[in-house]
């Protein structure tokens, strides 16, 4: 499966924002959050500098 890029996942919390979607039970609330979290988590791998995991101070 395709997965998303930091800028595709930046889209995507653009349009929830401008429907003013927010996080909860909803379906689409529900989805909000896992976009969010697969947002935060994607922002940390790109901003890594792999520089930092010399010597195990990181796993991958």
């Amino acid at each position: 499966m395709h997965e998303l890029s930091l800028e595709e996942l930046s889209a995507l919390l653009s349009v929830f924002e401008r429907a003013g979607v927010v996080g909860g039970d909803s379906a689409e609330g529900q989805l909000l959050t896992r976009i969010q979290a697969l947002h935060a988590e994607k922002e940390e791998l790109e901003s890594m500098d792999f520089d930092d995991c010399l010597g195990g101070a990181c796993k991958l």
